[in-house]
């Protein structure tokens, strides 16, 4: 896949830091009014095109076909998901800026909602052309596994037609949802328990990070999160 031309004049240092907290802000407040908090071309540019330009160098033997459930009860399922994913571990330039970035929002809703998140884990996702994800929760209640997720979109001029617009419901008695079009910079961001989301299908190859953060439950026999 070729890159655009996205390079821009690099924004000032403390530019980028009131943006930041401008937008954790609103984050906040949506997370406290609504349990989910849509904003559209928000994540920094700079960022965004780092993200955007990784993933576009990446060799498919990166990729690695996606699966449902965690540890003894991951499984492949095509007929609910069929998007590969790579994860980030922050030995890349711009993974380590992702981690960077999501760790300062962290710190911002810990300080100002008294999560208590405790870590965090992502990965790039890829939806090749018809690829989708049916409706799934991120979490179930009272596991008390992951409890925010954070799904960041890095698709330049995503037009309507293009399809893999991600489609989050208020319940599970919701039948519309909310479309959001997954367009470079555009972010969402719920509470992970609470949300039933879906994919639509792809038209086009279609990327993007997921990511959750999740609250220490260790216990004297468990560790959690798995290391």
């Amino acid at each position: 896949m070729q890159v655009p031309n996205l390079h821009q004049l690099q924004t000032p240092a403390h530019l980028i830091e009131q943006q930041n907290q401008s937008l954790f802000a609103k984050v906040a407040t949506d997370l406290t009014d609504k349990g989910y908090s849509i904003q559209p071309f928000a994540l920094p540019l700079e960022l965004s095109n780092n993200l955007l330009e990784q993933v576009s160098s990446m060799s498919s033997q990166a990729f690695v076909e996606a699966g449902i459930g965690r540890l003894r009860k991951h499984m492949h399922n095509d007929f609910v998901r069929r998007d590969e994913i790579c994860w980030i571990t922050g030995n890349s330039e711009a993974g380590a800026q992702w981690l960077d970035w999501t760790a300062q929002l962290q710190h911002y809703l810990n300080r100002h909602l008294f999560l208590g998140l405790f870590s965090f884990e992502s990965h790039f996702a890829h939806y090749a052309t018809g690829s989708f994800y049916k409706r799934h929760l991120d979490a179930f209640k009272g596991e008390a596994n992951r409890i925010l997720s954070v799904v960041a979109y890095l698709n330049p001029h995503w037009q309507l037609g293009d399809g893999g617009e991600l489609v989050l419901y208020q319940d599970e008695f919701d039948a519309q949802g909310l479309k959001v079009i997954p367009a470079l910079g555009t972010l969402a961001i719920f509470l992970s328990e609470e949300f039933p989301h879906e994919v639509l299908p792809a038209q086009r190859d279609r990327y993007s990070i997921a990511g959750w953060y999740r609250i220490n439950a260790s216990s004297a026999d468990r560790v959690d999160p798995p290391r």
